[in-house]
């Protein structure tokens, strides 16, 4: 084995969630004024932390979100969440594989606690990720492209961070990883594959990323 520990991302990684959450968060900014189309909201807002969309937008305009806008926003996703989130295709298949080989794996994600969670209880994850294995950006302060929370999963899970691959579907979460000093898996499902040049090696089918691992 190449590594000591596989540090997942969840959303569109672990859970095809990416579009889902995307299509809400543009039609919520552009419903409190701040209009953003699909395509905008993958290409801003993709693998961020929600400090992130806030800062962007104080950036750009000037003007503050509303004081709940995360929450009614989490409602809204979490809502569609349970009418039509799935795993990513091929994704237990690898997580079966890494348990066979007795390769440590967790999660690091931009998501808070909650939304990890829901996410996983309706996509049927639950099973591979015990708390121990859940890392959130509410457990550091800093979400991606910060360093700070994967340096933090390999801390916790007891892995030098040169010991360290982590997998990615964005470019923000790309940056994180190499600024973390650990190598980069990029998946371009979703993502261009110039977007996440910065990785290592680039793989489109989730079938294909355990022979890059194990």
């Amino acid at each position: 084995m190449r590594y000591e520990l596989v540090i997942f991302d969840n959303d569109g990684v672990l859970v095809d969630s990416e579009p889902i959450s995307n299509r809400h968060l543009a039609a919520y900014l552009t419903e409190v004024g701040h209009p953003t189309t699909y395509e905008e909201s993958i290409r801003d807002y993709m693998g961020s932390a929600m400090h992130r969309v806030h800062e962007l937008v104080w950036e750009r305009s000037g003007r503050r979100l509303p004081e709940d806008f995360d929450d009614v926003f989490h409602a809204r996703v979490f809502a569609a969440f349970e009418r039509e989130l799935k795993p990513v295709a091929g994704v237990e298949d690898v997580l079966a594989k890494l348990t066979a080989a007795g390769v440590p794996y967790c999660l690091a994600s931009s998501g808070s606690h909650e939304r990890i969670r829901v996410g996983h209880r309706v996509a049927g994850l639950e099973r591979w990720f015990d708390d121990g294995r859940i890392f959130s950006s509410q457990d550091v302060g800093r979400g991606k492209p910060a360093p700070d929370l994967f340096l933090y999963a390999a801390e916790k899970m007891g892995v030098a961070p040169e010991r360290c691959v982590v997998v990615e579907d964005s470019p923000l979460g790309v940056q994180a990883a190499v600024a973390a000093g650990m190598d980069v898996l990029g998946f371009t499902a979703m993502t261009p594959a110039e977007r996440l040049q910065d990785a290592g090696q680039l793989f489109s089918r989730m079938d294909d990323l355990a022979d890059l691992l194990v």
